[in-house]
């Protein structure tokens, strides 16, 4: 008996007709997707292979598909997002009472409405804004109250591990700073806020990373970062004289760091946090 030309069922020829016939009935169905092409793919229940093939139509010789590049993107895209929102918050773009949607938002950024309102979650557990339903997000109103609580909890955190590091840190490796000092100096003098906010940060995460401690200098972190945020009913911005004096008590500070003054050191940290 001569064997069928089509051959039986599990060998080369049957599984390529079998697939021309599913994608030829597949190609009226649900539209793939652009990501797809670079990512990974949909997969049929089981493991089995991308949907819409065929069970087994996958060997060991064919190399997998990389993984995808858009979610990287898509991460990176939030990220930014969530950058320009903070400097805005920080610069007083954003203001406390009002409420911003995520489309006129994305509109603004040159994005969609989805990295918007996922920087904007990450802002509602910073305590910078809150949910608004069917609106948006209402940027939240402070007090002076509240900024001299930061200023209070900052000091108990950072005041004692700064003194402590006086004690043990070699004067070399507080010179080390001088460019993060200096830096602040600089961002102060352009009177640009979030310039100065930034090179602010950037100088007490390095004073602060010398104790080792990661979760002190991710605690710390986001105080001074919500600390930074101008209060409701106050200008939109601290004045450029008021960025350069606190500026200049962080060369100060370097200063009596190096010298290993340690009554300077505590005079200077107790002013410069009660002033913040």
């Amino acid at each position: 008996m001569k064997p069928s030309a089509q051959g039986p069922p599990g060998t080369g020829t049957g599984r390529a007709r079998t697939a021309e016939r599913a994608g030829a009935t597949g190609s009226a169905g649900i539209p793939v997707q652009p990501r797809a092409a670079d990512g990974d793919r949909d997969r049929a229940p089981g493991g089995a292979g991308p949907a819409g093939g065929v069970r087994g139509e996958h060997t060991h010789s064919e190399p997998l598909p990389p993984r995808p590049r858009v979610l990287v993107q898509r991460s990176s895209v939030r990220g930014q997002v969530l950058d320009a929102l903070r400097t805005a918050l920080v610069a007083g773009e954003l203001r406390p009472g009002e409420v911003y949607s995520a489309p006129a938002l994305g509109e603004r950024f040159g994005v969609s409405a989805t990295p918007v309102r996922e920087a904007m979650q990450q802002l509602a557990q910073e305590g910078a804004v809150e949910v608004v339903p069917n609106r948006g997000f209402r940027v939240l109103e402070r007090g002076d109250r509240e900024l001299a609580e930061l200023a209070e909890v900052r000091a108990l955190i950072e005041v004692p591990v700064i003194l402590r590091l006086a004690r043990t840190v070699p004067a070399e490796r507080w010179a080390e700073l001088r460019p993060l000092a200096e830096a602040t100096v600089r961002a102060a003098s352009s009177g640009c806020p979030a310039a100065y906010a930034e090179a602010d940060r950037g100088f007490h995460r390095a004073v602060l990373a010398l104790a080792g401690n990661d979760q002190l200098v991710r605690i710390a972190g986001d105080l001074h970062r919500r600390a930074q945020w101008p209060p409701a009913g106050a200008p939109a911005v601290r004045g450029r004289a008021d960025l350069i004096a606190d500026a200049h008590e962080h060369t100060a500070l370097l200063d009596a760091l190096i010298a290993g003054d340690l009554d300077v050191v505590r005079t200077l940290v107790g002013e410069h946090f009660t002033g913040a």
